[in-house]
């Protein structure tokens, strides 16, 4: 299902772009979105090596969209910021808390760079996708861990056989 939100977002983003920027500026916006996609929908492989390429792939897209200035649309674009909350979510609900607490670190540094550009809704959207994986990521962490320390209990059918 999430490879189906990724697919729908990348084109609706890549129309948006080209009826508004024009020309080729749907490119590269569209290029980073479909790798992000990818990564994350691989994350289950690798939590910690996919975590850390979303990071860089996401940190070098806004590099390059800030060094270019207005010739390219702004990043992350949002389906790079949706991918990319979901690998940290993901990784700080299932990693050990030092990885996780590095990860999250990383994704609220990437998150914040594009606010020196000044507020826009590229950078709000991404905002707010990352506070959600900050807040789901570790209340998902404690409910694995509750469920996972907690004896079973008996069906609600019928009382349990001795």
């Amino acid at each position: 299902m999430l490879g189906v939100v990724f697919a729908l977002g990348i084109v609706f983003t890549a129309f948006m772009f080209m009826t508004s920027w024009g020309g080729t500026s749907w490119v590269f916006g569209s290029a980073v979105s479909i790798v992000m996609g990818g990564i994350a929908l691989v994350r289950e492989r690798h939590k910690l090596l996919t975590a850390l390429a979303g990071l860089v792939v996401t940190a070098g897209a806004i590099a390059v969209s800030l060094k270019v200035g207005d010739d390219l649309p702004e990043e992350p674009a949002p389906i790079t910021a949706l991918a990319l909350s979901v690998l940290v979510g993901s990784a700080i609900r299932t990693l050990p808390a030092a990885q996780g607490a590095v990860i999250a670190l990383g994704g609220l540094v990437v998150t914040a760079v594009p606010w020196v550009d000044g507020l826009s809704g590229v950078t709000s959207l991404a905002t707010m996708g990352m506070i959600a994986a900050l807040v789901l990521g570790p209340v998902l962490r404690a409910l694995d861990h509750r469920a996972l320390t907690e004896a079973p209990q008996g069906s609600w059918a019928g009382p349990p056989r001795s």
